[in-house]
């Protein structure tokens, strides 16, 4: 119950930040799996979360992403143990990272139009309450109502103020992340 709460909670935050555009022109994910991979002679980290709930203004092409940093599922407990501590991504402190921005060729995109189409989005990603530009590009695939995004893109860790689990070589953990974004959207 507290999940679900919560969700709605971050959802009507979405409609509040999307004020002022037509309720028509609205996306809201109804999925959305984030992944991140990291990859060091040691060993690979990957954790998973379908958690993140998103808005796309497909009119104005403002775009919104909210991810729950405790959502990010580990195959290791230990592993996620570190990512969720004060010592790494301290997710008690910092429990969502946000995603704003901008679809800035949205005269390519047809959301009305059935087809795949490529999307450049700059704007700000928040991290562990470090905010910083990004310019990232994904595809857009529109298939009857449902709108499907996918990007991906590298995160440095340092940007964003993350550092390495103390007593934990940084041989064990790369610098760079690998970000996978997937998304499903409908009409609001």
């Amino acid at each position: 119950m507290k999940k679900l709460s919560s969700l709605t909670i971050v959802l009507t935050l979405f409609v509040t930040l999307s004020a002022g555009a037509q309720t028509i022109g609205k996306l809201v994910s109804s999925k959305t799996h984030i992944k991140f991979f990291s990859t060091t002679p040691a060993e690979n980290i990957e954790a998973n979360n379908n958690t993140a709930v998103g808005v796309i203004n497909k009119e104005t092409g403002e775009v919104v992403y909210s991810v729950p940093m405790q959502g990010f599922e580990f195959d290791k407990a230990l592993m996620q143990k570190h990512f969720n501590s004060d010592n790494f991504l301290d997710t008690q402190k910092f429990p969502k990272a946000k995603l704003i921005g901008k679809i800035t060729n949205l005269d390519k995109v047809k959301f009305d139009t059935d087809g795949t189409y490529e999307a450049s989005v700059i704007g700000e990603m928040t991290i562990k309450g470090i905010t910083k530009p990004i310019n990232e590009k994904g595809t857009v695939v529109v298939k009857g109502n449902t709108v499907e995004v996918q990007s991906k893109f590298n995160l440095t860790l340092a940007d964003y103020g993350i550092s390495f689990v103390k007593g934990k070589p940084s041989s064990n953990i790369a610098k760079t992340v690998e970000v996978t974004l997937y998304s499903e959207l409908q009409p609001q």
